[in-house]
């Protein structure tokens, strides 16, 4: 890989981290605080773990942005409460998807209402982002997804992509969404370095039913990761770089998943920019 591009989206990275008992330790000891850290949400343990961690990092002076599902709120006192908590906290940025909880908590189904009622308590996140899929969702239509971006798009300040693995899904997917007047700067979602055994260990961590969806649902994912020279970020990167460098892309860093490996995640870039060099 070479080029001042990619130099620039590693810069602007993003880690996605799950809120288990360790993350915090890992997280201080490898994640320099320029690293913006977002923290997922889990349907099995609901928002408090997520809340909670993002907290005490924030206090730690990490740049942090929890993930707020909406199927995660109970009702409007609930998401009024919650973004006071978040903003006692001097958290400015929050990730706003529907969340895969089934059934929901409570009065939201989808993300716009969640969005629409932030707006109504007067703006209280200077930023806030919403989901996109380059590959399919497992429950959505691809039509209906780009659809829903286009109706929260003046909701939100930034777009994350979800994981992806092929270079031409996702340049087809970046020019798709610009065709549809989607102008939203884009996060881009990669995996890290995962190692398949890790992995496997992280997902039954999680929790049993939150495993069972993360296996189904995305099968493809973990045939990637298994196969040998399945996955690599380094390829993934250096075959996308065109895409993700073009300025009418508007793709203005990455986001990593993770999945709390994430020291092997920091290794990983730190190795990476030292190559590409200055």
């Amino acid at each position: 890989m070479a080029g001042s591009g990619l130099r620039a989206l590693l810069d602007s990275v993003r880690y996605e981290v799950l809120p288990a008992k360790a993350t915090e330790d890992k997280v201080l000891a490898h994640v320099p605080r320029e690293v913006v850290v977002t923290v997922t949400a889990s349907p099995v343990k609901g928002l408090e773990p997520t809340l909670d961690l993002a907290t005490r990092l924030a206090a730690h002076g990490y740049r942090v942005v929890p993930h707020v599902p909406a199927r995660l709120l109970r009702d409007e006192a609930h998401l009024k409460e919650v973004a006071e908590r978040l903003r006692e906290a001097g958290v400015d940025d929050v990730f706003v998807p529907a969340g895969d909880a089934d059934p929901p908590a409570g009065a939201y189904d989808g993300a716009l209402p969640v969005l629409r009622r932030l707006g109504e308590l007067g703006r209280p996140f200077a930023r806030v982002g919403i989901a996109g899929y380059p590959e399919s969702h497992p429950l959505i239509h691809d039509d209906i997804t780009v659809q829903a971006m286009w109706d929260k798009r003046e909701h939100a300040t930034y777009l994350v992509s979800n994981l992806c693995f092929d270079p031409r899904v996702l340049g087809d997917w970046v020019v798709r969404i610009r065709r549809r007047g989607i102008a939203l700067p884009v996060h881009l979602g990669v995996a890290g370095p995962v190692q398949r055994a890790k992995l496997l260990s992280m997902a039954a961590k999680i929790g049993v039913g939150e495993s069972t969806r993360f296996l189904t649902r995305h099968p493809s994912w973990f045939l990637r990761f298994a196969t040998p020279g399945g996955y690599s970020p380094d390829r993934l990167l250096a075959r996308t770089e065109k895409t993700l460098t073009a300025p009418s892309a508007g793709v203005v860093g990455l986001h990593l998943f993770t999945f709390n490996q994430i020291a092997e995640t920091e290794r990983w870039r730190r190795a990476v920019l030292e190559r590409l060099g200055d």
